[in-house]
């Protein structure tokens, strides 16, 4: 069974993106819009990485990524945040609530799947 990928991100154009890059991979995927909407796609079936911008109306990346570290059920789904913002502060900010990896807009489409396939050990 292929893994599945959750992508979080308010702009229809890099889910749009990476959704094609994700199943050019061979991943299963779902997406949601905001914050909101990955917690409540996750609550329907937990998936094995989430792509997860920071910036998000309603709950942003931070916070989904500090409620599903908080949860044991969830220890294993790997978590990439995606952001405008390359400052380390941010990047320091989304490593220290528990997110695996970060990735920086623009970013390369091959960095993004290398970084899939790192993180789900492929």
């Amino acid at each position: 069974m292929s893994k599945h990928i959750l992508i979080v991100d308010d702009e229809p154009n890099i889910v749009l993106s990476l959704e094609f890059l994700m199943r050019k991979g061979g991943y299963e995927v779902s997406t949601a819009r905001d914050g909101d909407e990955a917690l409540a796609a996750i609550e329907e079936r937990i998936p094995d990485l989430v792509l997860l911008d920071v910036m998000m109306p309603r709950k942003d990346g931070y916070q989904v990524c500090q409620i599903l570290r908080e949860r044991e059920d969830l220890n294993d789904v790997r978590i990439v945040m995606l952001t405008a913002r390359g400052r380390d502060v941010e990047r320091e900010k989304g490593l220290s609530l528990g997110a695996d990896d970060y990735i920086t807009k623009p970013f390369s489409t091959q960095d993004v799947v290398n970084k899939v396939r790192q993180l789900l050990g492929e």
